[in-house]
C-alpha cells in the first residue's frame, strides 16, 4: 500500500490485496516518505530535483509531462524531448548506486512528445507508457529495458540501451517466408496466391542503397536509402536480412513487414536461403517454406526453357541451386518442404499449409471502437490488466469512465510492434472487478 498520495490516483477495494496496483501518474503532486519502491512503482517527478531528494524517502513531483519508474537500483526518467531527437520522447536513467545520470542509446521507433504520460512496470524487462490525450493508435508504448533484443544490442554497441516498441491492438498473421532455387516456380506460386487472395496477402517493400531507376518510386518499388543510414539501421538491428549485391545493399526491414501487418494483410517474403537464415535468427515469428524441384534434371529443363539466361548463367544457377537445396533440406531453417513436380498440386499444398481453401475469403475489415485516452486520468495495475480511470466524460458516453488494458497475451516487441493488446471500457470499477475475477 502507498499512503499519503495527493496526486490523482484512485483507490479501490483491491488495494489491500494488490500492493503493486498503484503506479505512476503525471497530474498533480505527491510526497511519499519511507516508501519502498523496489518493485518500480514510482510517481512522476521533477528530473532536476531527483538527485537532491533521495534519502530515507524523497519528494516526488510532476513536471513537464515527465514520469519515472524504479527498477532495482535504476530510476528510468521518461518524458520531455529527446536531446538527440527533439521530436521523440526522451529517456534518462539515474543510477542510485553511483549517483550518476546515464544517457542510454535509444533504439526502435520512438514515440512523439505528448502533454503528459504515465508509466506502469509490466515485468523486469519492460515498462508500459500511456500517452495522455492521444489517439487510440498512439497511446500505448513499451519501453524495453532488459529484453533479449536490448541485451543483444547492448553487447554489440557496448553501451546502455533501451528500445521503444509501439503497442498495437489484436494480432497479425505470421509472415510467410518462401525460399527455393531459381526456376523452381516459387514466384509463380506466390503470384497465384496473390491473385486468389489479393486482400489477404502483401509484399514488404525492400530497402536498397542503389539509385532509383527510371519510373521507380520511393516506397513503392524500393525504399531508397543512403548507404551510411542503412548500415546504421543494420547495426541497430532494424533489418531482418540484408545482402550486398554488385556493391549495393539490399534488405528487408522489420518496419517494412510491420507495415503490411498494420494494413491487415499477411506478409510474404520471397528471399534466398541466406536471407531465410537471418530471419529465422531474428525475433520475427514466421512460417518458413522451402520449394524444391522434383529433380535437378527437371530444374535444368525449366531454366533452359525460359530462354532468358546464357549457358554460363544456366550453369551458375544450377550450381547455386544444388547448394541451396542441400541447405534447405538440412539446415533446420524451414518448417515445411514443398516439391513442385505438379504446379496445381503444389499450390494446393501451399494453401493447405496456410490454412486456406477455395472457399476462403478475406474477412471484412472492421473499425475498432475509438477509445481516446483523456488528459486527466490515473492508472492502476491488477495482475495483467491496467485500469485507467478518467476524471472527465471523454470516452463518447458520459457513463463510461474506466478503460481496461489487458496485457496478458503480448507478442513481438522492439524493433517492431508489440501486438496483442486488448482494450475495453467499463462503467465502474466494481463492475470491472467482477469481470476480472470471473
Amino acid at each position: 500500500m502507498l499512503h499519503g498520495i495527493s496526486c490523482n490516483l484512485f483507490y479501490h477495494p483491491c488495494d489491500f490485496f494488490h500492493p503493486k496496483a498503484i503506479t505512476a501518474c503525471t497530474k498533480g503532486e505527491s510526497r511519499i516518505a519511507g516508501t519502498d519502491f523496489s518493485m518500480g512503482e514510482a510517481p512522476a517527478f521533477f528530473v532536476d530535483e531527483l538527485q537532491k531528494e533521495y534519502g530515507n524517502g524523497f519528494d516526488i513531483k510532476s513536471k513537464g509531462g515527465e514520469t519515472a519508474i524504479l527498477m532495482g537500483n535504476r530510476t528510468y526518467v521518461i518524458g520531455g524531448a529527446c536531446e538527440e531527437s527533439p521530436l521523440s520522447i526522451g529517456v534518462q536513467i539515474f543510477d542510485q548506486s553511483t549517483r550518476e545520470w546515464i544517457y542510454p542509446t535509444v533504439l526502435g521507433t520512438k514515440p512523439k512528445p505528448c502533454k503528459g504520460l504515465s508509466a506502469v512496470l509490466l515485468s523486469e524487462d519492460r515498462i508500459l507508457i500511456t500517452k495522455n490525450g492521444s489517439t487510440p493508435d498512439d497511446f500505448a508504448w513499451f519501453l524495453e529495458v532488459d529484453t533479449q533484443y536490448v541485451r543483444q544490442q547492448k553487447k554489440i554497441l557496448g553501451t546502455d540501451v533501451v528500445a521503444w516498441s509501439k503497442g498495437v491492438r489484436g494480432y497479425a498473421e505470421k509472415p510467410v517466408v518462401i525460399s527455393g532455387p531459381s526456376g523452381v516456380g516459387k514466384g509463380t506460386l506466390i503470384s497465384m496466391l496473390m491473385k486468389e487472395y489479393p486482400s489477404m496477402f502483401g509484399f514488404s517493400v525492400s530497402h536498397t542503397t542503389r539509385a532509383p531507376r527510371a519510373m521507380e518510386k520511393d516506397g513503392v518499388h524500393y525504399h531508397f536509402i543512403e548507404r551510411s543510414a542503412m548500415e546504421k539501421e543494420i547495426e541497430d538491428g532494424k533489418f531482418l536480412e540484408f545482402a550486398s549485391v554488385h556493391g549495393n545493399l539490399y534488405g528487408t526491414s522489420v518496419e517494412a513487414v510491420e507495415v503490411v501487418a498494420d494494413d491487415g494483410k499477411r506478409c510474404i517474403l520471397d528471399i534466398d536461403v541466406q536471407g531465410a537464415r537471418s530471419v529465422r535468427a531474428s525475433s520475427l515469428e514466421a512460417i518458413f517454406i522451402f520449394v524444391c524441384p522434383p529433380s535437378m534434371e527437371e530444374l535444368e529443363k525449366r531454366l533452359r526453357a525460359r530462354g532468358t539466361e546464357t549457358e554460363e548463367q544456366v550453369l551458375k544457377r544450377l550450381r547455386n541451386a544444388k547448394a541451396e537445396i542441400e541447405q534447405g533440406q538440412s539446415s533446420g531453417i524451414f518448417n515445411h518442404m514443398l516439391y513442385n513436380d505438379n504446379l496445381e498440386e503444389c499450390y494446393k499444398s501451399l494453401k493447405k499449409l496456410l490454412g486456406l481453401d477455395g472457399t476462403v475469403t478475406a474477412p471484412p475489415k472492421s473499425s475498432p471502437k475509438v477509445v481516446d485516452l483523456p488528459m486527466d486520468h490515473s492508472v492502476a495495475k491488477i495482475d495483467h490488466r491496467i485500469i485507467i480511470n478518467s476524471k472527465t466524460p471523454e470516452l463518447g458516453k458520459a457513463s463510461t469512465n474506466l478503460i481496461v488494458l489487458d496485457v496478458s497475451s503480448l507478442k513481438g516487441g522492439a524493433p517492431g510492434r508489440t501486438r496483442g493488446l486488448d482494450i475495453y471500457t467499463m462503467d465502474s470499477f466494481l463492475d470491472g472487478l467482477a469481470g476480472i475475477n470471473h
